[in-house]
């Protein structure tokens, strides 16, 4: 149990005061019943089966932080790392700033930060290893490092940056809320070090002495209604109409006067601020190839290749039953084997390849853990059934000499059977696996991920990939057998046209849903269009040219050498599209974090100091890309 000092200061203590029943989310603040069976149980703090003796134990506690006292001393954030011990990189509380007016009139709105402890907790239906509990005592959210296997997907549909992934160790952590110190009925150590008054912590819904407004947002923080988060706010000085962020998210804030009206159940009033883009248009489009590259190039290659063999199944599967015999086992008795098996081949390999997204890619069988929240155990299940589905029909039709080794003893009727089985239950669970795939990044957390085009770009590629490898696997098969397979290939080129006109559709109404929508989807609009301007018109470019040329391929069907090199050009454009526009995919998304300090949390100082080796020492706190 946490030792308390003999002379702590009273404003350490958590003060025993009347609530309210309900949250102004309509929630209780009291979490469990009085029932003295469901109550009494330690936490087990670093080992110790004592319980507190805090008559508050089991209602819902928070934060409350008053942004007029706020001076940026940054005694919170100090606090929070002593406690904690965190390394140079990583903060479990932080503060930023916005400022606005002009000079002389220059304001600054601080914002300190750590995990709101939400009665709706993103991060804990999100995890895939079940790493993430939230307790009937004080209502704290606690993340388990040991059990986590580092996928970040937490770090994804958090809103406010609260788990803070570590490359170095391999897992998340995050603020426990200092639950030993609540224990004994002290203030976390961020709000007891508070030197401004600004930082105050107790029951939900109570407003320190001195203190009257409860508000749910500020300017800069993100929207409450996607995990009713556990802090209030108080915000009475006068800011200008408009904020601006001084990280390098190209977001800014403006005073919404029209909605300027609290949360139902809320105390006092406040003027709301609305998020809105801060690019400046005249920024000369680049292309910054480089900087393509991201944490998330395992997932670029994954997904693309996952797509690819959904694709090309579909098309091994249910080409013949429409016709196109030159796909058939009959047909091709050695060279339609190969290619399934070769498809799981390529899907065995990008599985692999998924696992280096992990920071503990030993653990990816805990990815399973949590089926009835998490998307990520979803997809890595629904993956599953395809692949071994896959498998299955492989060795059931694909090779006769193994299929008759193993299940000769069998009667003939129910081995075909489950060979159409296996391959109509590959048929649904391949584009499924897609679907799920595609929901991991719904995320209301990251605006530009948040639009049904991810669905359409999924699905555009299985269509385009699939055929392009069944082309790649079969053109040269028939080729040395003296067949023609121009045939092949305009059968090939329908799916593929499709695909790139799902996609380009896609990439259309996506466009104009992220300039309409504002905030911190137009501005990664906005970096699409700047930053890396040039690739992304190239991509849409490779795109049009693709489609061009299979348009002819469809139509005129041209054979020998003019053929082949349409079909060289239309295969590798839609190579170099798919991957151009699966790592934009990674690299535009803007989260909807808090905004950072001119240093600390801010994207383009951290981009700065690796480019010129200041993210080598320690002592920086720059976030490393590598585990």
């Amino acid at each position: 149990m946490y030792k308390t000092r003999h002379n702590e200061p009273a404003y350490g203590f958590i003060p025993d005061v009347p609530t309210s029943e309900k949250n102004c989310y309509g929630k209780p603040i009291r979490l469990i019943d009085d029932n003295p069976s469901l109550a009494g149980q330690s936490l087990n703090i670093n080992g110790d089966p004592g319980i507190g003796l805090n008559p508050n134990r089991y209602k819902q506690h928070g934060f409350y932080f008053n942004a007029d006292n706020c001076i940026a001393c940054h005694a919170c954030e100090a606090a929070c790392a002593e406690k904690n011990d965190t390394p140079a990189h990583l903060a479990f509380r932080s503060v930023g700033y916005l400022e606005g007016g002009s000079y002389p009139a220059v304001q600054r709105l601080n914002i300190s930060m750590a995990c709101n402890h939400c009665d709706d907790p993103v991060c804990l239906k999100g995890c895939p290893t079940r790493a993430y509990t939230k307790f009937a005592e004080y209502g704290a959210v606690l993340q388990d490092p040991d059990i986590c296997f580092g996928c970040g997907y937490c770090t994804w549909v958090c809103p406010y940056n609260a788990p803070q992934l570590d490359p170095v160790a391999g897992h998340v952590s995050k603020c426990n809320m200092c639950v030993d110190r609540l224990e004994v009925g002290l203030k976390p150590a961020c709000a007891s070090a508070c030197l401004g008054g600004a930082l105050d912590f107790g029951i939900i819904e109570t407003a320190p002495e001195g203190r009257d407004q409860l508000e749910t947002q500020i300017p800069g923080f993100p929207d409450p209604s996607i995990t009713h988060p556990n802090i209030r706010f108080q915000q009475k000085r006068s800011l200008p109409r408009e904020l601006t962020r001084t990280d390098t998210t190209p977001v800014k804030y403006l005073r919404d006067d029209q909605n300027a009206k609290p949360d139902p159940g809320v105390k006092g009033g406040q003027t709301r601020y609305r998020s809105a883009s801060a690019v400046n248009l005249d920024k000369p489009a680049e292309w910054n190839l480089a900087k393509l590259r991201s944490r998330e190039d395992p997932l670029v290659i994954f997904t693309l290749i996952t797509q690819a063999v959904v694709g090309a199944f579909l098309l091994l599967f249910l080409g013949p039953l429409v016709g196109l015999s030159e796909l058939s086992v009959a047909a091709h008795p050695i060279a339609y084997p190969v290619a399934l098996f070769g498809l799981i081949a390529i899907q065995t390999f990008a599985l692999v390849i998924s696992t280096l997204h992990l920071g503990r890619p030993h653990r990816f069988y805990r990815a399973f853990n949590n089926l009835r929240y998490s998307p990520v155990s979803r997809e890595v299940a629904a993956v599953a059934v395809f692949y071994n589905l896959l498998g299955a029909y492989a060795v059931l039709s694909g090779v006769p000499q193994i299929s008759d080794g193993l299940f000769g003893w069998l009667p003939q009727g129910l081995v075909n059977g489950a060979t159409q089985a296996s391959g109509w239950l590959a048929v649904i669970a391949g584009p499924a696996a897609l679907y799920f795939m595609h929901r991991i990044y719904r995320i209301q957390a990251r605006p530009f991920w948040n639009h049904w085009q991810v669905l359409t770009s999924f699905y555009g590629s299985m269509l385009t990939l699939g055929p392009l490898a069944v082309a790649l696997m079969f053109v040269p098969v028939l080729a040395a057998q003296g067949i023609e397979y121009a045939g092949l290939l305009q059968l090939c080129a329908l799916p593929m046209l499709g695909g790139l006109l799902l996609e380009g559709f896609g990439l259309y109404r996506h466009a104009a849903y992220l300039n309409a929508t504002g905030g911190e989807a137009q501005a990664a609009q906005h970096e699409q269009l700047t930053t890396f301007g040039k690739t992304y018109r190239a991509r849409n470019g490779l795109l049009a040219v693709s489609a061009s040329a299979l348009t002819v391929l469809i139509g005129a069907a041209p054979v020998g050498a003019v053929g082949l090199g349409l079909w060289v050009t239309v295969g590798l454009s839609v190579l170099t599209a798919a991957m151009i526009g699966r790592a934009l995919f990674y690299v535009l998304v803007i989260p909807t974090t808090l905004p950072g300090a001119f240093f600390w949390k801010n994207p383009g100082f951290q981009s700065h100091a690796r480019d010129m080796g200041l993210a080598q020492m320690p002592q920086v706190g720059v976030q490393v890309t590598t585990h």
